[in-house]
């Protein structure tokens, strides 16, 4: 971490830890699968990564691409300081490791070199080769110890379950690095498994998809051990984890009572314990859901997303105590 963001990060008022970069630098830098940006002939925006073309959305020219006018922006919705983050789209979590690392090494550059351009108000986090455990390793290192990147950024869906042992030395770089994990989810069918059919109407990818993934997540984590076995790991969710306080009591229940519940988890209170070590953004467009999501799960580790420029940006509250209360927890999180 540079002098100049742990000093913004110090005294922010508002820091938002959910804003989604596209980077020109990294066009066509996954080879044959993208990602590759255009128009069509009546001007309408296209963007390509591998089969899948996402049609509509004006990327060039907005906060995604300009980063001047990202800060403007900012400045426009009281945001002091953004942690920048990669694309859900081009996670390329299940493409040739080759090309998933060249990807990854050239976002990661490109996305350095993004906030180097406002460095008091601009920091980023890394996207890994998940494919490649040993090459997304290498690829943290040299993101946070060299350009100086704040955490690392990775989909719900990896092409592996999320407590799969393979992952361990992943995890246990990320606790040596010191530096926390964000998990967000991308749309299913993009370069892996195509999923439910369903999900292809009405959004449904991302208003109910980016829900399961979220809340199948947490649940693996947990269940899982990954916890357990990494008691310093610290992981952020977004969309307060998606149904996760919906379905507290039955996750609990579960951990308690089913035949495939660790002993450890057994214990009266200790599957709240094991979700009081996980992070969550508060982006869920209602008060009432983030009153009940407070409820459940408390405000000690909930901090400030907004999916910024997307078509559904959170918009800041406007009580101060609350938004005092999510950028101190911020500050916990990135180490500050």
């Amino acid at each position: 971490m540079n002098d100049a963001i742990r000093t913004a990060l110090k005294t922010a008022r508002t820091i938002d830890i959910h804003a989604h970069a596209v980077l020109a630098e990294s066009m066509g830098a996954a080879g044959q699968y993208g990602p590759e940006i255009g128009a069509h002939d009546d001007g309408q925006p296209w963007f390509r990564i591998g089969d899948y073309r996402l049609d509509g959305v004006r990327y060039v020219g907005s906060p995604f691409m300009d980063v001047d006018k990202r800060v403007a922006a900012m400045d426009e919705a009281g945001i002091d300081v953004q942690i920048l983050s990669p694309n859900p789209l081009t996670y390329f979590h299940f493409i040739p490791s080759d090309e998933g690392t060249a990807f990854c090494r050239a976002h990661n550059d490109a996305l350095h070199a993004t906030a180097q351009a406002y460095p008091e108000r601009l920091g980023a986090f890394a996207a890994l080769p998940m494919q490649d455990i040993s090459a997304a390793c290498d690829e943290l290192e040299r993101a946070v110890t060299q350009l100086g990147m704040l955490g690392v950024y990775i989909g719900s869906d990896i092409g592996r379950p999320l407590d799969d042992a393979t992952l361990d030395p992943l995890y246990e770089k990320i606790v040596s690095l010191d530096v926390p994990l964000f998990i967000h989810p991308s749309p299913v069918g993009i370069d892996g498994p195509k999923g439910d059919p369903n999900l292809k109407q009405y959004d449904l990818d991302l208003l109910t998809g980016f829900a399961a993934q979220e809340s199948i997540a947490v649940a693996t984590l947990i269940y899982g051990g990954v916890l357990h076995r990494h008691p310093k790991l610290d992981v952020c969710f977004s969309h307060a984890g998606g149904a996760v306080p919906m379905l507290f009591g039955r996750l609990r229940e579960a951990a308690e009572r089913r035949p495939w519940s660790p002993e450890y988890l057994r214990k009266e209170g200790a599957f709240e314990e094991a979700l009081s070590r996980l992070w969550f953004d508060a982006h869920v467009h209602d008060d009432r859901v983030l009153a009940f999501t407070i409820d459940m799960l408390g405000d000690e580790h909930l901090v400030l997303g907004t999916n910024f420029s997307g078509w559904d940006q959170h918009h800041l509250s406007n009580d101060q105590q609350f938004l005092q209360r999510l950028t101190d927890n911020a500050r916990r999180l990135l180490r500050v």
